[in-house]
């Protein structure tokens, strides 16, 4: 037999208050004294109640969630990422509904198109692309939106990334420094514009240097695409003497293929430089030398910037930039002097 839901009703008689006393109780921010809110919380429990948040979101227009849509998890910097998104929202009073796509536009579409349909009060994206029609239905709905790890050419949609450009051109300014000819560099998806810049920095410290890049593959951000990348570019004799790698997901397949399949040494034969700074990447198996990515203060801007437009109706579109250090361990040959103001 199923029982019957308590009602606030019911709350309200049994605290001997009114029914929009007990509503003010469970609504974050209102205003209630001491005393009024210790004899509703009494009464809840006792009555086992739980307000319905749905229906709250129906009268006040706000659901206090916020949708976050992510392409895949095996990354390790997006498991952290999403933590500290969640916590950070949490503290705000709000809570995340996490979708999982695919990284095309039908995929993308479908779910967006149900975190709509959930009355989200905004949404964020990990490293997910918008399209145009995607775009302008948010925008007609209301719904703000922050692509969070990924840039976009829309002048609609707000975006926080770590600085992709220049922490490519500090790559490629440390590895030259470092006394390396032979470089090769394995992107990430040459359709993610995480991808595309951070090889465009990579190149363009490359030639600043005067340094022609050996080979270049793309890795698509996976593991075994970035395994058979290692193995096409050490196949032949004349093999590169340093490899930055797009981010730190492929680098460790970059890493153990060269150290225990092609038996060659990391750095003595070779360096590694990754791009993500995720807790894998200083453990001792690993060492790696990676630009970081600064996700605390990339989480606090996205945060920011939703809450903005939630909160405040701002309608200040934000293209956020944050520059991260190159993290120096043991993967990479360290320049002899190299002075630490310019990691």
């Amino acid at each position: 037999m199923v029982s019957e839901k308590v009602t606030s009703i019911e709350v309200a008689k049994r605290a001997g208050v009114s029914q929009s006393a007990v509503s003010r109780v469970f609504t974050p921010g209102a205003s209630v004294s001491p005393k009024m809110a210790e004899k509703v919380l009494k009464a809840a429990h006792d009555l086992g109640y739980r307000p319905n948040v749905l229906a709250r979101s129906l009268i006040t227009g706000r659901s206090r969630i916020i949708g976050l849509v992510v392409a895949y998890l095996e990354n390790q910097f997006y498991p952290d990422a999403l933590e500290r998104l969640s916590n950070a929202l949490q503290a705000h009073g709000y809570h995340i509904l996490v979708f999982m796509v695919t990284n095309d536009d039908d995929g993308v579409d479908k779910v967006m198109g149900e975190l709509l349909d959930y009355q989200v009060d905004g949404i964020i994206t990990a490293s997910v692309g918008m399209s145009n029609a995607l775009t302008g239905r948010c925008a007609a709905a209301g719904v703000p939106v922050v692509l969070f790890n990924r840039g976009q050419d829309d002048e609609r949609l707000n975006q926080v990334t770590s600085n992709n450009l220049e922490g490519g051109r500090k790559i490629a300014e440390f590895l030259v420094a470092g006394g390396h000819k032979r470089i090769a560099h394995i992107a990430g998806w040459s359709g993610s514009s995480t991808g595309r810049d951070r090889k465009a920095g990579f190149l363009a410290g490359l030639k600043q240097a005067g340094v022609e890049l050996m080979a270049s593959i793309d890795g698509m951000y996976k593991r075994e695409a970035a395994a058979e990348a290692t193995r096409a570019l050490f196949s032949g004799a004349d093999r590169p003497d340093a490899v930055f790698v797009g981010n730190d997901h492929m680098a460790f397949a970059v890493m153990d293929v060269l150290r225990f399949e092609l038996k060659l040494d990391v750095p003595g034969d070779v360096s590694v430089v990754g791009y993500d700074d995720v807790p894998l990447a200083s453990w001792p198996a690993y060492n790696l030398t990676t630009l970081r990515q600064p996700s605390n203060r990339m989480v606090e801007a996205t945060v920011s910037t939703l809450l903005e437009w939630i909160e405040e109706g701002s309608d200040k579109v934000q293209k956020i930039k944050i520059d991260g250090p190159l993290m120096i361990r043991g993967s990479a040959r360290i320049p002899e002097g190299w002075p630490d103001e310019r990691l």
